[in-house]
């Protein structure tokens, strides 16, 4: 007997959920069920993100809901347009072999006429987000007197957004007969004011331990500079050539950069940000869903409800600066039973944050080493020719070219068609990644205020045969390091391999040049604006002091390897930016702006 039926479940569901693929219950399906499926008791479930919450709460409302009667008897609250979407078209799915059953998606960014006309013919379930679902009730477009049941899924992350006040104003509109389920990954103090004001005596049950993780999910950390942030992120893309990513930022701006940068170095990416409209989000979700889309770089917000197969990784470009939120990210991975990976880039400074996680989720990270330039190019060779040994052949469309192929190959032994096929994508990351240097450091426990000191002062110092300069333009005037790059080379009228590392700041920036370019520097520099304002180049003094309108600059200690970049630092209330990178090969870190204030290039488009 299918387990399901097992569970009080109806045969037409149960025909509907096997076509889907569900073959049993997983833990919260399996222990909720039966307790929902009695309508008598509110309910607090806790469980991670991915463990099948909506068919917990989905699956007993086909079964409580009378269909003959088109007025709203169940309402779903959830704190995003994608997780609103989702948990419509899977009840939806659910109810394929139900008559009658109507499911209005309401949210933000959506033609608000649309689904109010949806309302007006009739629905028994409504899945809304809560600032959508207030201007309708706003409009005295909806009856909500005889709802029975009201869901709140992810509401630890809907208080995380603030809608506490939204959630208040909209159960106050329902019945007090109601009986409310709450499900949330975690179970912070606001969740447990909110079951304590509008339920009694709750069924309370809890998947796992609160606040916990997956447990099919490996935890990883990459300790490096934060310089060498992009560049650290770009090799372990590389080093993983099947990776199917959620790439999470702090910033719109972070996302937006880093998508754009990814694009411009040739990776299969785009961003998910709540400055893109519906159908914007839609495009690129859609993309992503049919994996033309390898990386998807997000916000937290833009990334709840986000239910996709086969996620493979879940990379923490910049860590949460709610620690709670990491729960939520890495839950994005290791879906439905699977395994996955959550990794995170961090530097000396944000250890502490990773071991105050690991208190929070109660599993270790484990330290990863970026990986090597060699190591990128052994892993993408046998990738390919993994894909060549595994390649479907059309027999019948090919066969018309093998003629002219194999007479083109004649002069050839099988061995040199084997090398040079393999070359054709070995060398493209042999290039780029020869010589590259170790972007790992190494975290003495107590000292990484000393360490992270001691390089500080010795990129103060400047390299071999390199000035140091001063400039009057930092992050502030929205430059990344690739910006500052390409604006000091077009200005003045330099290779950008004089140019060595730059350290930009908040309001200025440091850089160095070689010493034979200097001149050319300050000459390039003379009489310049930027926005109105007089571009200032001084030589930075020892100890990152300047000397005033000093041209000369005597060589500094310590041999130049090859540079790498990664994402700048911008000042804590401006938030994090990424961009810039080390250059050469044919994929390239950072991007170039067109000084006149227009960054070149477009912008992706959706």
């Amino acid at each position: 007997m299918n387990p399901f039926l097992e569970l009080g479940i109806r045969h037409e569901v149960v025909n509907a959920i096997t076509e889907i693929g569900f073959e049993k219950p997983s833990p919260i399906q399996e222990k909720a069920i039966p307790v929902l499926l009695t309508g008598n008791d509110d309910f607090v479930g806790l469980a991670q993100t991915g463990t099948g919450k909506t068919a917990a709460f989905g699956l007993p409302l086909l079964e409580l809901i009378d269909f003959s009667q088109k007025h709203p008897q169940a309402l779903v609250l959830c704190p995003t347009r994608e997780l609103c979407l989702q948990i419509a078209k899977d009840i939806e799915k659910f109810a394929k072999f139900i008559d009658n059953v109507n499911v209005v998606a309401v949210y933000g960014g959506a033609n608000i006429s649309d689904q109010l006309r949806q309302i007006r013919r009739g629905v028994q379930i409504v899945v809304a987000t809560p600032g959508r679902m207030l201007d309708i009730i706003g409009r005295n477009a909806i009856d909500f007197s005889n709802v029975k049941y009201v869901v709140l899924d992810e509401a630890d992350e809907m208080l995380n957004m603030g809608f506490q006040e939204d959630i208040n104003n909209i159960l106050s509109e329902t019945p007090d007969t109601k009986k409310t389920w709450l499900f949330s990954a975690t179970m912070p103090r606001e969740v447990r004011r909110i079951a304590q004001n509008y339920m009694s005596n709750p069924f309370e049950l809890t998947v796992g331990t609160k606040n916990t993780g997956n447990a099919n999910i490996e935890h990883h950390y990459y300790l490096i500079k934060a310089k060498d942030k992009y560049a650290a992120f770009k090799r372990i893309v590389d080093f993983y050539p099947e990776i199917f990513g959620i790439v999470f930022c702090r910033t719109k701006i972070e996302t937006q950069e880093i998508a754009e940068a990814l694009v411009r170095d040739g990776y299969n990416a785009d961003s998910l940000h709540g400055d893109l409209s519906q159908q914007q989000r839609d495009k690129v979700m859609k993309r992503y869903r049919d994996r033309s889309l390898q990386l998807l770089i997000a916000t937290d917000v833009a990334a709840r409800g986000i239910d996709v197969n086969d996620v493979t990784h879940v990379i923490n470009f910049s860590l949460p600066d709610e620690v709670e939120n990491y729960t939520h990210r890495s839950g994005r991975t290791a879906r439905a039973g699977k395994t996955g990976i959550s990794l995170s880039l961090v530097n000396v400074k944000e250890l502490s944050k990773i071991r105050h996680i690991e208190k929070i989720i109660g599993k270790s990270f484990e330290k990863k080493e970026v990986p090597q330039g060699t190591e990128v190019c052994e892993k993408q060779l046998f990738a390919l020719v993994d894909k060549v040994h595994n390649v479907d052949i059309n027999e019948e469309q090919i066969a018309p070219f093998l003629p002219k192929i194999m007479e083109s190959m004649e002069d050839l032994s099988k061995e040199d068609i084997i090398k040079r096929f393999a070359s054709l994508e070995f060398n493209r990351f042999l290039e780029y990644y020869q010589n590259a240097p170790d972007l790992n450091i190494e975290a003495r426990e107590g000292a990484g205020r000393e360490r992270g000191d001691r390089d500080d002062r010795r990129s103060r110092q400047g390299s071999k045969g390199y000035t140091r300069l001063f400039m009057n333009l930092g992050s502030v005037d929205e430059f990344s390091r690739g910006d500052m790059l390409g604006f000091i080379c077009n200005t003045a009228k330099i290779s950008g391999k004089s140019i060595g590392k730059i350290d930009l700041k908040g309001v200025f920036t440091f850089f160095e040049v070689e010493d034979a370019e200097v001149n050319r520097v300050f000459d390039g520099f003379k009489d310049i604006d930027f926005n109105g304002r007089q571009v200032r180049i001084e030589v930075s003094g020892e100890g990152g002091g300047r000397s005033e309108g000093g041209r000369g600059g005597r060589p500094r200690g310590g041999d130049r390897g090859p540079r790498s970049g990664g994402g700048d630092r911008r000042d804590r209330n401006r938030g994090e930016r990424s961009g810039g990178g080390s250059r050469g090969g044919e994929r390239r870190e950072g991007g170039f702006r067109d000084f006149s204030g227009k960054r070149q290039g477009s912008r992706s488009k959706y």
